[in-house]
Formats: C-alpha cells, sequence, structure tokens
C-alpha cells in the first residue's frame, strides 16, 4: 500500500494504555489526524499494531464476559485493521483472528462451540448475540470479514454475510431488485453503527463501507471484464468511478474502462477513458502504453509515435510521485483489489522495452532514419549492462535479443549504413557460433505431452534445448543473410557470394524427419523461418552469379529456391532471365507464360507484408524481389510472336 506524505499518519510511542478508554482515544485520534513522512509512517503503524495486538492478547488471557466484549471486539478490530495497513495485503492470520473473535463471544454467550465454518460461525454469532452493546462492535467487524473476503475473492461469502448483517437490522431490508448487482445493493443498504455509539476505531466502519463498495464494483468489474461480459464490465467500472477511493485508484479504473471499451470495438471510447485516467494522476502511465496500443489499431502513426516517447521519457526520469491531498486510510481500495487481470492491464513497461517499441514502429512504417537512432539507443543500454533490467518474461515487448540486433541491422541497411550493418551482424554470429552443433534434427511435430511423465520431461528438456539450438541456427544464419545483402549492396560480389554461401551451409545443418521435407503447417515457426532464410539466399545468391555471368550456376540457385517455395515469384522471375541468358529461350518463355498466367504471382508479391515472419527479414525480402525488365518482357513476346508462326512449336 503507498503511503502519501500529506495525510498520512504519524502515532506516538506508548500512546495506547491496557485497559483506558481514554488512552485508546488518544491513540485513534494521533491515528486518523496526523501526518509525516511515509518511512515514519510505517514504522508508527507497526508500532501501534504491535501495541493493540499486545493489549488483545492480554484480554484473552481473561475468561470472556459480555460486559468486556464490547472493548475486546473493538481492540481486536483496530488490531486487524493496523495490521492490514502495515503488511499490505490481506493475510491469512487476520481471518484466524476474526474467528478467535466471534468464539470468544459465543464463550461469553455460553453457546456451543461446534466445528462451523466461517459463514456458519457468523450465522450462529448473530442468532446468539442479542445483547444491544455487541451489534455495533460486531457490524464493525464484519465490515473487517466483508474486506478480506473481498481482497480473497470471495464474493459469495462476502453476500451471505452482508444478508446476515442487514438482516440482523431490518429484515428483508435489502432486497435486491432484478437486475441489479446483489452485492453492491448489499452494501449500499447496510446501515453501519453510528461512530458516535461505539468506542474509537482508528478507521470508521462508515469509511470502510464506502471503501467495500468501491471495491466490490471495481473487482466485479474486473471479473465480467476477464470473462468477456462487457456491457456489465462496464457499468461496473463506471459505479466504481463513483466510489470512494484515492486519486491513483481512481485513474486505474479509467484504465480498466478504456481497455474493456477498447476490447468492445470502440477505440475512441477508450481513448476518451484513457485520457481521464492520465488527468487524474498523470503517474498513471498504464494509460498512455494503451492509449499507443490504440493509436496502433487506428493507424494513427503519429499519435502513437508520441505516446510512446512520451511514456519513455516520463519512465527514464522516473519521476517522484507527488504528494497526496487525499485522506488517508490504513485499508484501502488497493489493498483490497489485486487480480492478475488488474496487474496484467497495470503493469509498467520497462523504458528499454519501450524504446524497442518505438524502434520497432519507426522500422514498420518505413522511418528508416528514426527507427535506426533508436536501436543504437537500446543497444547502448544493453552494453550499459542494464540489460538485466529488461524483463524476458511473456508479457515482454521485447524479443531475443539476436533479433533486435538484426532488426537493428536491417534499419542499417535501409538507411545505407551497409558497414555498421555488417559489423551488427558480426555480433550476433560471434555469440551463437558456440550454440550451435554441427547436426540438428527436427521432427515435423515437436509438442510437448499435457502431463509428462519423468522420461517425458527428460525428453521435455531435450526439446527444449533443440529449439534453443534451433534458434541460434536461424540468427546466424540471417546474420549472414544479411551481410551478403549489403556486401551484394556495396557492389561487391564475390563477398556477398561467400557470405550467402555461409548462411546456406548453416541450414545444411538442420535435417528435416517425418512424411516429407517440405513446409507444412505442423512444422515449428522456427523451421518456416529458416525456410525462408534458405528461400532467400539461394535467390540472392544467384542474383550476384548473374552479375558475374556465371548463369549456369545461377540456374541452379533459381530452381532449389522453387523447390523449396514453388512458384516463389522472384525465383520464377530470376530463373526467366537466367534460362535466357543461357540462350533457352523457349524454356524461358514457358516458364514466363506460366507465371504471368498465374494469379498467385501477384498476390505472392506481399508475401513478406502479409506473412508471420520476422521483421528482421524485410529488407531482405525487399532486395530479393526480381527487378520489372521491360526489355526482358518484350523479347520473350517478340520471341513467341515469332515462334507462334512456327508448325513445330
Amino acid at each position: 500500500m503507498v503511503l502519501c506524505a500529506e495525510g498520512a499518519m504519524l502515532m506516538d510511542e506508548g500512546c495506547i494504555g491496557v485497559e483506558k478508554r481514554k488512552g485508546m482515544e488518544v491513540a485513534v485520534t494521533q491515528a486518523a489526524r496526523c501526518s509525516g513522512p511515509s518511512g515514519a509512517v510505517a514504522r508508527e503503524v507497526r508500532e501501534q499494531r504491535d501495541s493493540f495486538r499486545e493489549l488483545l492478547l492480554r484480554m484473552r488471557g481473561l475468561p470472556a464476559a459480555l460486559p468486556a466484549l464490547p472493548l475486546e471486539l473493538t481492540v481486536l478490530y483496530n488490531s486487524l485493521v493496523f495490521n492490514m495497513g502495515a503488511s499490505d495485503s490481506a493475510i491469512e492470520g487476520e481471518a484466524e483472528e476474526i474467528r478467535q473473535g466471534l468464539l470468544r463471544v459465543l464463550e461469553a454467550c455460553e453457546a456451543c462451540r461446534q466445528d462451523l465454518s466461517t459463514e456458519e460461525l457468523w450465522q450462529k454469532v448473530l442468532q446468539e448475540a442479542t445483547a444491544e452493546e455487541l451489534q455495533a462492535p460486531l457490524q464493525q467487524l464484519g465490515a473487517l470479514q466483508a474486506a478480506w473476503w473481498l481482497a480473497a475473492g470471495h464474493l459469495g461469502s462476502t453476500t451471505s454475510l452482508l444478508r446476515l448483517l442487514s438482516n440482523t437490522e431490518d429484515p428483508g431490508r435489502a432486497h435486491c431488485s432484478e437486475g441489479e448487482n446483489e452485492l453492491l445493493s448489499l452494501l449500499k443498504a447496510w446501515q453501519v453503527p453510528a461512530e458516535g455509539s461505539s468506542l474509537p476505531l482508528v478507521q470508521s466502519a462508515k469509511e470502510l463501507k464506502e471503501i467495500l463498495c468501491t471495491s466490490a464494483a471495481f473487482l466485479q468489474g474486473l471479473q465480467e471484464l476477464e470473462a468477456g461480459n462487457f456491457p456489465t464490465a462496464l457499468s461496473l467500472l463506471q459505479e466504481a468511478t463513483r466510489g470512494f477511493c484515492s486519486k491513483r485508484v481512481l485513474a486505474q479504473i479509467y484504465t480498466c474502462l478504456g481497455c474493456c471499451a477498447h476490447r468492445m470495438g470502440k477505440p475512441q471510447t477508450a481513448l476518451q477513458h484513457l485520457k481521464q485516467a492520465f488527468q487524474v494522476d498523470f503517474q498513471c502511465l498504464p494509460a498512455l502504453s494503451h492509449s499507443a496500443a490504440v493509436f496502433h489499431e487506428l493507424g494513427e502513426t503519429d499519435a502513437e509515435l508520441q505516446a510512446l516517447a512520451l511514456l519513455y521519457e516520463a519512465l527514464d526520469k522516473n519521476l517522484a510521485a507527488p504528494a497526496s491531498c487525499s485522506p488517508y486510510c490504513l485499508i484501502q481500495t488497493e489493498l483490497l483489489v489485486h487480480t492478475p487481470l488488474l496487474a496484467s492491464l497495470l503493469r509498467h513497461r520497462h523504458p528499454s522495452e519501450v524504446k524497442y517499441l518505438l524502434a520497432q514502429r519507426c522500422l514498420q512504417e518505413g522511418r528508416v532514419a528514426d527507427a535506426v537512432e533508436h536501436y543504437l539507443d537500446f543497444m547502448a543500454l544493453l552494453h550499459e549492462g542494464l540489460q538485466q533490467q529488461v524483463p524476458l518474461d511473456g508479457g515482454s515487448a521485447l524479443p531475443r535479443i539476436p533479433e533486435v540486433f538484426l532488426e537493428a541491422a536491417s534499419a542499417l541497411e535501409q538507411a545505407g549504413r551497409h558497414h555498421d550493418a555488417i559489423t551488427v551482424c558480426e555480433e550476433v554470429i560471434s555469440r551463437t557460433t558456440d550454440l550451435i552443433p554441427q547436426m540438428l534434427r527436427v521432427e515435423e511435430r515437436l509438442e510437448q505431452p499435457e502431463c509428462p511423465s519423468p522420461g517425458a520431461r527428460l525428453a521435455g528438456g531435450l526439446l527444449s534445448q533443440k529449439k534453443e539450438s534451433l534458434c541460434c541456427l536461424t540468427w546466424r544464419a540471417a546474420g549472414y543473410l544479411h551481410q551478403g545483402c549489403a556486401w551484394a549492396t556495396l557492389g561487391e560480389s564475390k563477398e556477398a557470394i561467400t557470405q550467402f554461401s555461409r548462411c546456406l551451409g548453416d541450414l545444411l545443418r538442420v535435417q528435416l524427419c517425418g512424411s516429407g521435407v517440405e513446409l507444412t503447417e505442423s512444422l515449428l515457426p522456427e523451421v518456416e523461418v529458416l525456410q525462408k532464410i534458405r528461400l532467400l539466399a539461394l535467390i540472392s545468391r544467384g542474383a550476384q552469379f548473374l552479375e558475374l555471368g556465371r548463369h549456369k550456376e545461377a540456374l541452379l540457385d533459381f530452381q532449389h529456391g522453387l523447390q523449396i517455395s514453388p512458384g516463389d515469384p522472384a525465383a520464377a522471375s530470376y530463373l526467366v532471365q537466367a534460362l535466357w541468358k543461357l540462350n533457352r529461350k523457349q524454356e524461358a518463355a514457358a516458364h514466363w507464360q506460366k507465371f504471368s498466367q498465374s494469379p498467385a504471382g501477384k498476390d505472392r508479391q506481399q508475401e513478406g507484408q502479409g506473412r508471420p515472419f520476422p521483421l528482421y527479414l524485410v529488407s531482405c525480402l525487399k532486395q530479393a524481389m526480381f527487378p520489372h525488365s521491360e526489355s526482358l518482357a518484350r523479347s520473350i513476346q517478340d520471341y513467341l510472336g515469332t515462334t507462334k508462326q512456327d508448325p513445330l512449336y
């Protein structure tokens, strides 16, 4: 729980007496009104928690008696409030403390104490403890029980308890109308005891009730959002915005509203909610992150990049949160609402992740100069040793680091910085060389069983190692491919051929085993990428052979390329050119007719954009495309026009 600088609580040592009501009043008053630095607050909260706990232990050392129970239950309430505030979470021990308090009530009422669940115990206590002076302390303790159950996600138990607490005051009062949320209806209808008629509380039951209402709406809204019931989620989250909470939580609720609207297909509404989140609390950086995602979906690249740039600046400066003027509470909504979905929606990105996203989006949009700048900044962070802080879990936006280097090389190539691209690729090649076996066998299906046996777990470890080796092989082959493309652009055909040959030599280490070696849907994504790299290396090397006049070698590369990817437009076009240069005009014309009449040829020219190949291959895909040659097309058409008049054709 975040403790604000203003409005926080600072208690004086030794303010709690052991049995004197006056001492308790002093402690509670100071707890509610004093403020101080968060570190001092946390220390004072722990000290007061320990004082109340010691007092409670002393009271429980005596037999339970009805006259002393109101004081004992109030001490228990204050002790648990301090305990929850000091621990930043609702812990298991608090539930047991509440249970012990209820058992003490039954002991004082001389009621039967049999093994009961907590819900049954509450029902029994509220039936037996009819004394007027016990009603307020039990209602207050019930509020704490409801808070603990909400924090634990036990909404059904919370609803049942509130039915009991409401019926104790006025049976049938909290009837829920059709279509209305029962838990929220019960909370709103629940009449908590007046503060003046009870012993002093460190946090009033009325205030706790308001926090429960906000938390219940927020928590249920998140559950409905996770279940895909977006209209209901939207309604509950909007209800939560009208509740009692800090600015920080209000911004979080608006962020969740934005995510809900986004999933509903309402991006403009999502942006409005995300804007509200940032206006309420400019430290709510997840709102900026989600805004960038919405802008991306809308195709508003400038706005997306601006949002990412602002996010990076805020994360890089690590701005300290300003002091809050909100009233301080030990039990707040933050303490009660913490679900995996909320943690995911409010996940703070690492600055390196945002820097990478900027680089990636610039490269995807063809803003090469900006992409190069961001990639170089990112690599500088890595070389400074900050990579240990970069999250590499499933929620991270970062790919594997070698892929980032290859993307940087692609950006450098497109910016005309070919020697720099070669240097970056050399880094990838040198780092992966020792991680690749001499031969790697890959089956078509590499799937781990859902319930692995010990033997299967061993096989799973080998599988993981094999996939890692396959990734390293892919990265090194891609490094050679990029170097070959860079040398080719520099006009160094022989050096380019050497690098393309090294790329193809690496790929020969992979043996595809199964019903066939052709590319199928059942193959691993890494194998598909390897096949694409093989095709690009063959086409690119063949093009360099053509430049050097080595037409036969070029023809072999283009033929192998078509074996890997039948109908590939670049390989087919280069094949026609090679055949034509070898004076095999009839074959060249036949292939040209077949390709030009095929509707798939035009569609596959967009293959690099539509298929899920890595971003680092984009520049190589562009370079491998066959340049349109009007002169060759006219020559083939003239040849076909001549041969049509020949009856032997």
